[in-house]
């Protein structure tokens, strides 16, 4: 569509995720403060050395999974939700933040076709704690719900839409 755009993601392949999966290989698994602080740091990097300079060059910026994340899967485990925006308070708020909605059941079948190597969070538990939190945040508006049990071009373009229907309002 013309415009300069970069795909990005988080966890972010930074020293301190690489610190906390040499953390859970050692110990089996992170303390909940643990994991809160370690990806904290991953996104403070990614904020500060990525993500920030390419607005400042004028790209839009799609981020796979942000605070968002922190806050379901970590909230999970209960996690203080007010704690973990407290450490994420330099984040950049998102224009726009998309919640791809999905059950359970299709969200592990998906999962098992994929390689991970954050496998460490795909519990089943964990999971469906986590599902329940990002439903909480659309339900607050913080996160835009889009069905995505449908094909992958029909959600891509429910997507494009929801990002236009944004941008005009604005």
């Amino acid at each position: 569509m013309g415009y300069r755009a970069i795909y990005t993601f988080e966890p972010y392949t930074s020293l301190f995720t690489e610190a906390l999966k040499k953390y859970i290989e050692m110990y089996g698994e992170a303390e909940v403060e643990v994991e809160v602080l370690s990806m904290a740091l991953d996104r403070v990097f990614h904020v500060k050395r990525i993500i920030e300079p390419l607005l400042v060059q004028g790209y839009i910026v799609v981020c796979d999974r942000y605070v968002y994340s922190s806050i379901a899967y970590q909230g999970a485990r209960n996690a203080d939700i007010e704690w973990i925006n407290i450490v994420n308070r330099y984040a950049i708020k998102p224009d726009i933040a998309i919640y791809l909605r999905v059950p359970l059941e299709i969200a592990l079948e998906r999962l098992k076709h994929k390689q991970s190597d954050w496998s460490y969070f795909e519990k089943i538990d964990r999971i469906k704690k986590a599902l329940e939190i990002y439903e909480r945040l659309a339900l607050l508006g913080e996160l835009m719900a889009i069905d995505a049990t449908r094909d992958i071009d029909s959600v891509v373009m429910q997507c494009i839409k929801l990002i236009t229907r944004y941008s005009l309002a604005r």
